[in-house]
Formats: structure tokens, C-alpha cells, sequence
């Protein structure tokens, strides 16, 4: 019972860290409102429905990942399906279908199976099962990893293609396409990789946050908004990567050994 208490009391600490770090982001969003008029209502635009479900699971979301930052924290994916549920709302306030449904079918049963296997691992008696350790893929794993994503990226780039065929496919429009699609296919596989603790998890979604910012700086208008929360998110990604390498033991670096 002290385990599990240690554990939420750490999601906790965790939450209000992400919140006082999305005070910090909206505070700054609002001085710059202030001092520049012209961006009023483009930073921080109110009036949008999704953008307010936006706030709430950008918070959760950032909490979820400071929390799985410590791989024995399985309490981070109940924040994680929060967020996903909250992310589906989102989506669907914007007009999208498939992105609620990848959310709510995909990627809520990849984290309610992590939450098992990790909590399973974290409370089991050390005798019963063997600890989940931070590690990196095999070879094989990984050239199909990197396989399963360039299909991915190529599914949904047919996909965005076919369903905008009217529209011009200019380079900057295929530079959006494109951008989409990675983030779908390296969100599909973070997601799925962090079930067996896998750095190589951390890595994907590192290429999501970078994605995210790209897209959202090709967008006309520009969202600075997005903009500010994928770099945001890009930091919070890539400081979990660090932080599970310096935990990995040199036998568990895979594909990345000589």
C-alpha cells in the first residue's frame, strides 16, 4: 500500500508540475496578446470549442508523460487515457473522423494494456516476473518497426490525397500531407512500443513532436498556439528519452550496438 501511495502521490507532484508549466505557457501567450493586438484571439483563441478541450488534455497529457518518465509509475496511464479520451473530443470538434476513432480503438487499448503489464511488473514480487527494463530494440524489431511506419505513412498519405483530390498538390501541400502522416505512424508506434518499455518509443514520438511543430508552421494561418505546444511537447518527449537512456544498461541498447 506505501508502494501505490509513493506512486500517485508522484502523479501528483506531477499534475500540478504540468500545470504550473501550462500557467507559465498561457501567461506568456497573454502578455504577448497584450503587447501585440493584432494577435488577439490567435494565440489564445477562446471562442473555440476544441481548443478549450485542447487546454485540459494538453495539460493531462504532459502530466502523463512527466509521470511514465519513471517506468516503475504506472499510474501515468490513467492520466494517458484521459487523455486520449480527451484528444478523440477534440478531434471530433474539428471535424475529423478517423483521428477520435485512432484515439478511442487504437490508442486507448494500447494504454489500458501498459497499464496492466506495468503495474503487474511493478507490484508482482521480484521472483514472480521478471522487471520490465528500459531497453532498445533488436535489429530485426526495428527494421520492421521502421517498415510498419513507412507503410503507415503511405497509407495515410493516399488517404489525405484521395480525400482532397480537388485541391492543389503543390509542394507545400504535400509538405502537410506528409507531416500528418509521420505524426499519425510514429504516435501509432510510441504508443504501442511503450507497452514493452522500449526507448525506441521515445524516439517516435520526438519525430511526432517535431512533426507537429513543422505542420503547424506550414498551416496558413499559422497556429502559434499548437506551435508553442508542440515545442513544449518536443522538450517534455525528449527529456523522457534522456532520462529512460540513463537507466538503460549498456547490454539493452539493441540495434544501436556495434
Amino acid at each position: 500500500m506505501e508502494a501505490k501511495a509513493s506512486l500517485w502521490k508522484e502523479a501528483g507532484c506531477r499534475f500540478g508540475a504540468s500545470l504550473l508549466l501550462f500557467a507559465g505557457l498561457f501567461a506568456l501567450l497573454l502578455l504577448l496578446e497584450w503587447c501585440i493586438p493584432s494577435l488577439k484571439g490567435q494565440l489564445l483563441p477562446w471562442s473555440d470549442s476544441a481548443f478549450l478541450v485542447g487546454i485540459p488534455a494538453s495539460i493531462i497529457g504532459v502530466a502523463y508523460v512527466f509521470t511514465i518518465r519513471n517506468p516503475k509509475n504506472y499510474t501515468g496511464f490513467y492520466l494517458g487515457i484521459a487523455m486520449s479520451l480527451l484528444l478523440a473530443c477534440q478531434f471530433y470538434l474539428q471535424g475529423s473522423i478517423d483521428l477520435p476513432l485512432l484515439y478511442v480503438l487504437v490508442f486507448v487499448p494500447f494504454m489500458l494494456k501498459s497499464l496492466i503489464l506495468w503495474r503487474r511488473n511493478t507490484l508482482a514480487p521480484p521472483t514472480d516476473t521478471p522487471p520490465l527494463v528500459p531497453e532498445f530494440l533488436d535489429r530485426r524489431r526495428f527494421v520492421l518497426t521502421l517498415l510498419v511506419g513507412l507503410a503507415i505513412v503511405a497509407a495515410d498519405t493516399c488517404l489525405l490525397v484521395f480525400t482532397a483530390a480537388e485541391q492543389p498538390h503543390t509542394g507545400h501541400a504535400w509538405a502537410v500531407v506528409l507531416c500528418s502522416a509521420v505524426m499519425i505512424a510514429s504516435s501509432v508506434l510510441a504508443n504501442y512500443w511503450l507497452i514493452y518499455q522500449k526507448n525506441d518509443a521515445w524516439i517516435c514520438w520526438v519525430l511526432y513532436s517535431l512533426s507537429g511543430l513543422v505542420l503547424n508552421l506550414l498551416l496558413s494561418p499559422v497556429n502559434w498556439f499548437s506551435v508553442a505546444l508542440f515545442a513544449l511537447f518536443l522538450y517534455v518527449n525528449g527529456s523522457a528519452q534522456v532520462a529512460w537512456l540513463r537507466i538503460t544498461p549498456r547490454d539493452k541498447y539493441g540495434w544501436l550496438s556495434r
